[in-house]
This record gives C-alpha cells, structure tokens and sequence, in this order.
C-alpha cells in the first residue's frame, strides 16, 4: 500500500532535513524536519531510554512544564503497565530548541558554516544523545506483535521433547516476560531466576551465568545485544547442549555462526544472516522448526530400523552357516539360495522401513546427546539375540525334518521321507562306512518325487525338502523381523504393522517372489528347492512367528531397564 494523501500532505509541508539512524546504545532514532520555517527533531525509541533524556512534558493544553519526579514516575509506571500487557512501548518526543548548528540545516537560512558544522554534528555517530537530549515527552505508543496461534503448542511440545527455549530479545524486560509467559516459555510469574537483562547477565561471574543457564524450563533475555547472544551459545555448548539459534539481522551473524545449528528466517532475514546460517526458514515460523525437529528424529529412527533389520538379518544367515558347520549337518542354503535372500527378498522391507511414521514416543523422548553412539552395547546384544534365533530357526527346521515325523502336532511323514537320528545327520560324511544303514530313495512333493540311487544320497539330493524348509524359515523369518523394526522400542501392539502399509506391501511382494521361485517348475530347478504343502507351511510358521516374541521381550526390558536407567544416568 502506498502512503496516503495526508502523509503526503504532511511530508510536503513539513520535509526531513536529516535522519539520526537507531543504535542500541541510545535505543532511539530521531528525524530533523522543518517546523515552522525552523528545524524541529522528533524522536522514537524504547521508553526507558527517550524518558531519560526528556527535560519537559507537552500537556493537552499545548504548554510545555518541566518533566518533575513525580511526573517522570507516574510516566514510567504507564509505560511498565503497558509492558506488562505485552506490548511493545515506544516513548516519542520532540526538540524544539537547543538543537545549535541543526536548528537551520537544509534551510535557505543556512549559510556554508552551518551547513559545515550541522555535518559534522550529523556525521558523529556517537554524539547523537547528546543531540537528543533536553527533549519535551509527547506520549507513549503501544504495539501489539501477537504470537502466531500455533506458537503455544509448538513451545509445549519442545517441552515434552525436552528442548528447552531460550529467548533472547532486545524488547523491554517486561514486555518480553509477559510475551514469554503467554507463549508457555516460562511457567508461572517470572522472576530473576529465569529472565533477566543482557546487561545484567554480563554483569555476572563466569559461574552465575553458567548457573542461571542450568537446570530445566526457559529462559528470557531482554534488552540484550549481539555479544550477549554468542555469549549465552558459548555457554551453552561448554555445558555440553546442542544449541540451535535462530535469527535475521546482520548482528545476529556471530551468533548464528558459532552455535551448533543457525537458523536464519527465510522471509525477513538479511542475506548475511542466511549466508551464516546451515538452515533457511521458508515462513519464519517457529512451529516449522518444531515439525523439523520431530522429522529429524523420525529419520534417524528409521535409519536405525534399516540397520537393524539388515544386521539381524545378515547375522542370521552368518550364524545359520556357521551352524550348520559347527554341527556337521549337511549345507541347508546353497549360495544361489543366499544370494537371493540378499539381493531380492530381503530389498523391499528394507527400503520400506525408511517409510516408517514417527514412534508414538518420537516427541516424548528426551534429545539424544552429540556423542552418543549409533549402536550401543544393548542394541548390539539385541542384535545377536535376533540373530542367534534366526540361525538357529534356520538349522533347526532343517534337522527337525531330517529327524521327525511329527513336531508341534504337526504330521511331516505322510510324504514318506525316512528319519534318521541327530548323531548320523551330525556326521552324515561318514555314511558310506555305516552298516546297514537304509532309508527310502523316494518321497513324495506337491509336483512328484524326489528320488535318489543310494541312501547315503539322502543327505545330498534327498535334501532338497529340508534344504526349501530352511530357506522358507530364512524368508519367512525376516519378513517378521521387519515388522519388529517398525519401533526400537515401542511394542507392535502400540505400533501396529499397518502404520506402514509401504512395509506390507513389501512383505507381500517378497513372499510373491519367494512363491514364485517355489511353485514356477523351471525356477525351482534353478534355486533346488520344491513345493511346500500346507503342513509344511504350518511349520516354517511356527519357527518364523517366534521372532516377534523374542524382539518384544528384548522392546520391553529396553523400554523398563535399560532406557530408564540411560535416562538417570544422563539427568
């Protein structure tokens, strides 16, 4: 929107001769107009600072009668008042006379000596007070900056996530504490133990500051200046936090700089502010920052749970070869067979899992440290715990099969494959020297018979069925363990498997592939294994399903001991 008439109007009768730009030591800024066929200087600034240098008082009458004591009191308290209705107070006034050399600047009066001297009063930064002083008080002006209406819930979930808000600010004390207060910053009436003035925080020792930055809540720093922001994140980062800083003038570069992470405003923030920062804010605002946070975590949960899944699994295959060796049994997975667990089955769930929705606690955890380590003793056993099951799952369907003709109620003899014991599978290699050993050369599949010329061929060719049961399991087995990484810690029942249906569908595509290798004659061939029938299936079930018991066992000794005793020792 363009000026109106009447500022026009305004501008026109009265021109600015010269500007007195803010700074923060006097905290005003002041224009020198023509008033009258004479210079008059008009101020603005923070009331505190114009109050103290007002001599006189404009009442309604157009007199102007000293600023007395009580006068001045009565003033300070108006302007507290409105402090204290979070508002942001400016006190204005006006310089008549008095003002020397400016008194005739830009003016057809103004001779080539007072345009000289007028300057040189101009180009004295630091003697601008001085010009502004003796000033006549005209009144004082209020100005509401509401929060946004997300501000509120945005500061109580940094409170539940443990982030704590610091806010540092050049507006009056009390304007800044009655803001922070409605914001959730700070709980309950505010005192010196939690807001303060930047001067005032540099006053104190190297012990105090760091002392009143402790313990847990907000913290409000008022009227403060660029030094005291850096100072404060250097503090921060010596007592060990991770400090995020946003901001968007030039001043706030140091500090955007030197904290962990600095984060500039987007819309209104300087380019020197954005060229100093690591992250840029779209739409400045604050509740952003928050979403970025949960998302944050999310991610790092979910690459977690791609480690995890990988790892488990990959130790299961490991352990389930060294097994097989350790035992003496013959080899249950071929290499064509492993390879297509790595490279096929296996990819789906995995890639699946980077879409898992954050964990119902994803915002209730408190932040994890700088130096904590991806994986942790604890992880690491659980790791191996999963690990060892799927190994042994693996193995042990295989021997079950070799050695039962019934297991769990399960009938597995009505293909008519013979059982031997668990000393002749353990040294199978010997089989040629055994007396009167004899099995069945035949037994039957969904798709025909499985025959060989010797029994001691048994613990080859005839392999085949115990060899597609191992591998059934291997599959089978790992599609569960990526429903167990849905969460580190939170159980299925809280985070159920359909919060990811990308993972279902992946679960799904594997088992269509696994399927197709089983039941496609030609594919079979390639991968040596047969069709499975439905009591086959029931046992590769029973072997597979265990492993969401045992993760939840491990979830809830995590979620009781281990978590909260990490926790006691952090606090």
């Amino acid at each position: 929107f363009g000026p109106s008439t009447a500022v026009d109007a305004r501008r026109a009768a009265k021109p600015r001769a010269a500007l007195l730009d803010f700074d923060r030591d006097r905290k005003s800024m002041s224009v020198l107009v023509a008033d009258g066929g004479a210079n008059a200087l008009y101020v603005k600034g923070a009331a505190e600072s114009v109050l103290d240098r007002c001599a006189f008082l404009r009442l309604g009458d157009g007199s102007t009668p000293p600023l007395t004591a009580a006068r001045r009191k009565q003033l300070d308290a108006e302007a507290a008042r409105l402090s204290g209705g979070a508002l942001r107070v400016l006190a204005l006034a006006e310089k008549r006379s008095g003002l020397g050399a400016l008194e005739k600047y830009g003016t057809k009066k103004a001779t080539k000596k007072d345009a000289a001297a007028a300057a040189k009063i101009l180009e004295d930064v630091e003697g601008y007070a001085a010009v502004e002083s003796g000033l006549t008080f005209v009144g004082l002006v209020g100005l509401r900056d509401p929060p946004r209406p997300e501000v509120p819930g945005a500061i109580e979930a940094c409170g539940r996530a443990g982030v704590r808000v610091i806010v540092i600010t050049g507006d009056n004390k009390l304007t800044a504490e009655a803001v922070c207060a409605s914001i959730g910053v700070l709980d309950g009436a505010p005192d010196d133990a939690v807001s303060i003035t930047g001067a005032a925080f540099a006053r104190l020792a190297r012990a105090d500051q760091k002392a009143f930055l402790g313990g847990s809540g907000g913290r409000v720093f008022s009227r403060a200046e660029p030094t005291h922001k850096q100072d404060i994140v250097r503090l921060l980062k010596e007592r060990g936090d991770v400090v995020a800083m946003t901001g968007d003038g030039v001043n706030d570069a140091p500090a955007l700089k030197l904290a962990d992470i600095g984060i500039a405003m987007g819309i209104t923030g300087t380019e020197v502010a954005k060229e100093a920062s690591d992250m840029v804010l779209a739409d400045d605002n604050f509740s952003s920052i928050v979403a970025a946070i949960a998302e944050g975590r999310a991610i790092y949960t979910n690459m977690k749970a791609f480690i995890r899944y990988m790892i488990s699994s990959n130790v299961g295959e490991v352990a389930s070869i060294f097994l097989t060796a350790a035992l003496g049994f013959p080899e249950g997975l071929i290499p064509v067979q492993l390879l297509w667990v790595n490279l096929v089955t296996d990819g789906p769930p995995a890639t699946a899992l980077g879409f898992n929705p954050p964990d119902a606690d994803n915002m209730v955890l408190p932040p994890r440290r700088a130096d904590d380590a991806l994986l942790t003793p604890w992880i690491l056993v659980r790791y191996f715990v999963v690990g060892a099951y799927v190994g042994v799952a693996t193995v042990g369907v295989f021997a079950v099969w070799f050695t039962r003709t019934s297991f769990l109620g399960i009938d597995l003899g009505r293909d008519g494959h013979s059982t031997v014991t668990l000393g002749q599978l353990a040294t199978w290699g010997d089989c040629e020297a055994w007396d009167g050993f004899d099995v069945a050369t035949s037994y039957a599949t969904l798709t025909g018979e499985v025959s060989f010329d010797a029994p001691c061929d048994y613990f080859r060719a005839g392999k085949v069925k115990a060899s597609t049961l191992s591998l059934s399991v291997l599959v089978s087995i790992e599609m569960f363990n990526a429903l167990n990484a849905l969460s580190e810690d939170c159980s299925l029942a809280s985070q159920p498997p359909w919060v990811n249906p990308y993972l279902l569908a992946a679960m799904a595509l594997s088992f269509g592939l696994h399927f197709l290798v089983m039941y496609v004659p030609a594919l079979a061939a390639v991968f040596d294994v047969v069709p499975l029938d439905g009591r086959e299936w029931l046992l590769v079930l029973a072997f597979s399903v265990a492993v969401v018991a045992i993760d939840e066992v491990l979830k809830f000794v995590g979620r009781e001991f281990v978590n909260k005793a990490a926790k006691q020792k952090r606090d």
